[in-house]
Order: C-alpha cells, then sequence, then structure tokens
C-alpha cells in the first residue's frame, strides 16, 4: 500500500494539544516523533491488554469453579451468585445489575451473567470482607500463592489499576509495561504454571514494547567489581567526591562480564560526605532515615573506601515498587583488554535494557 500523505496540524488538533502534551516533552518537542510516540503507545496498550483480558477469563473462571463447589451448586441446582454470599451485599448487588442488562437482551444465562461480572467484582471478592470465604474455599483458585489472601488480593489490585489504564487509553510512555506484563503472568502462575507459560507464549507484548521511536537514558551503568557486592549488602552506591552525573533515575551494575539484573532506583543522592567512623555515628543519631542509612553505608564500605569524602546514591531494594528486575542478566561478548562494557560509566535507557539479550543490544 502507497504512503499516505497526512496533514500533520488537523491530526494534532484533532488529539488536542492536553492529550498530545506528554509525547511532545518526551519527544523534544518534535511532533512527528511525538505522534509516533503516540502510535507506539496505543500499539504497547493493544498488547499489554491482550495479556491482561486472557487472565481476566482465567481469573473469573478459576473463582467461579471454587464458589460453586463450595455451594455444592450441582446438588441444589442453585447458582452461588444468587445464594447468600458471606461479606456482604457486594455479589446481590454486582449479580443484579448484569442480570438486569442482560435481560432486555434475552442472554440472562449462567454463563453470560459470569462474563459480564466486572475485574473489580472478582478483585472485591478477594478482599478483607471476603477473609472467611477465602479460609473456607477461596485459596484454592491459588495453589501456588503463599497461601495468603493479602498478598493475591495486593497482586490483583496491581492489575486491576493497570487493566484500567489500558482500557482508558492512557499513555503508557511512563509505564514500565514489562514489570506491569510480568506481574499478570506471575500472578497466572499463582492459579496454574501451564496458563502463565500460556499466557507468555501468546504475548507479542514484547515485540511492540522494543519497537519504542523514542528512548530516554534514565540509567547509568557503573563497573561494579565492589559495587555489586556493597549494594547487595546495604542498597548503596559509592563513588568519589564530585563525580558528575546526568540527570539519572536507576543505576545498573556491570560486574562478571555482565549486567546483573537488578536496576535499582535511586532514592536519594548525597555528595562530599565525610567517611569516618565519627561521621557514621553522628549521622546514626539523626531523626532523618536517609541519614541513618548513610551511617550504615559508611561502616559497611570502610574496607574498600577509606577515611576521606564520598559521593553516595541510597538505592531501591527489591520487592520496592520502584525496583525493577530485568528478565535475565546481561552478558557481555567482548574480550581482551579494554573490551569491558563500561570503564567509568555509560547511560542507556530501562527500556532497551529490559529489550536487550546481551550488551551488544545496547
Amino acid at each position: 500500500m502507497p504512503p499516505v500523505e497526512v496533514d500533520l496540524p488537523v491530526v494534532w488538533n484533532m488529539l488536542s494539544e492536553p492529550r498530545m502534551a506528554p509525547y511532545l516533552e518526551a519527544a523534544g518537542g518534535d511532533k512527528i516523533k511525538a505522534l509516533e510516540l503516540y502510535e507506539w503507545s496505543t500499539r504497547t496498550s493493544s498488547a499489554a491488554f491482550e495479556v491482561v483480558g486472557h487472565f481476566e477469563v482465567l481469573l473469573r473462571n478459576i473463582i467461579d469453579r471454587c464458589l460453586r463447589e463450595h455451594f455444592r451448586e450441582e446438588q441444589c441446582g442453585i447458582p452461588w451468585f444468587l445464594l447468600p454470599t458471606p461479606g456482604g451485599e457486594h455479589v446481590a448487588e454486582a449479580v443484579e445489575a448484569v442480570r438486569r442488562r442482560l435481560r432486555p437482551l434475552r442472554k440472562e444465562s449462567r454463563h453470560q451473567v459470569i462474563a459480564g461480572l466486572s475485574f473489580g467484582f472478582w478483585s472485591a471478592l478477594l478482599g478483607p470482607k471476603y477473609e472467611d470465604l477465602w479460609r473456607e474455599c477461596l485459596y484454592r483458585a491459588f495453589p501456588n500463592s503463599s497461601g495468603k489472601r493479602k498478598q493475591v488480593a495486593v497482586a490483583i489490585e496491581r492489575v486491576r489499576k493497570f487493566r484500567n489504564r489500558l482500557a482508558h487509553h492512557d499513555s503508557t510512555i511512563n509505564v514500565d509495561v514489562p514489570f506491569e506484563v510480568r506481574q499478570v503472568i506471575e500472578l497466572a502462575a499463582f492459579i496454574d504454571q501451564d496458563a502463565a507459560g500460556w499466557l507468555q507464549r501468546c504475548s507479542n507484548v514484547m515485540a511492540v514494547y522494543a519497537q519504542r521511536p523514542v528512548k530516554v537514558e534514565d540509567t547509568v551503568v557503573v563497573p561494579a567489581k565492589h559495587a555489586w557486592v556493597l549494594y547487595q549488602e546495604c542498597r548503596a552506591y559509592v563513588c568519589q567526591a564530585g563525580r558528575a552525573f546526568r540527570p539519572v533515575e536507576r543505576i545498573a551494575f556491570y560486574a562478571d562480564r555482565e549486567i546483573k539484573q537488578d536496576v535499582p532506583a535511586v532514592v536519594h543522592r548525597r555528595d562530599n560526605v565525610e567517611w569516618t567512623t565519627e561521621a557514621a555515628d553522628r549521622l546514626r543519631t539523626s531523626e532523618n532515615r536517609f541519614d541513618r542509612r548513610v551511617a550504615n553505608v559508611i561502616e559497611a564500605s570502610r574496607e574498600v573506601w577509606k577515611d576521606g569524602r564520598y559521593q553516595v546514591f541510597l538505592l531501591t531494594s527489591p520487592g520496592d515498587p520502584a525496583h525493577r528486575r530485568l528478565p535475565a542478566a546481561l552478558p557481555h561478548d567482548g574480550s581482551g583488554r579494554g573490551s569491558a562494557f563500561v570503564q567509568r560509566q555509560r547511560y542507556a535507557s530501562l527500556h532497551s535494557l529490559e529489550t536487550a539479550t546481551t550488551t551488544s543490544d545496547l
């Protein structure tokens, strides 16, 4: 098909300036690039929504199965959602709303009622007021979880919010889509490992995500022979005082000829820190939590960083909402003197780190 000529100002005005503002900012004021970024964002949303949609079907079917068995639906002949459910009026009200919608269409079957209940309905069934129902039967829907309702409820609530963002066509340029999709797949694994594997296999979200036209170098990659060990011990990075960095959100560690999987976010940065036991003792008594963390870093790093003044970055730990972990470490294939991927520091986008398989992709 031949290329179509587009009157960009007309399209721009129809999409609206407020909607396009974040794309224009990310594209450095280039409207053509901003429109490409907008197109990419919608394609990424569509690919991610496919994964979430499949998960939603799995979720409602497994919960429905558990409740059907618990309320002995086959024996009593009454669908569980028409029986009193421990926890309140939420079930009856939601079911009645769906039935009213289906009745004029003559589609008020059991299957259509279940399919018509929202993601929020199923998410709410795992809330605290349904603790008894969880202990009686719903825990069986997630045999590979810890068995704790709150763990599952929090994970499903995160997916629900991600789903709503996609459904409302919100921008994904500042959303860590690979991370969110991994959360969906990990949650599916709570239900069934094969179902999680199927979700991963049928998704093309990473292929679409990799096509982002404008990438922001928001991560500094640092050589980490000693730094990686220090990070694992006290979740920090230490370097020379006064060392300059571009504005970055994250630090990635290059050690053992690979970029490590953990890519923590920068929580706090402080320069010209006195690196002595006396300074650590003073900081440890502070009411400021960052002071106390810096004190711990000083004590933990004294063998490598001797008395002097240094710069310290306090970083996130695995499990923190802002923390990111790559699908796998990124190996470096270079060899010979001076062939290390990074000698002092190097910048990359989190996007490129998440979509690379080796350092040669960066």
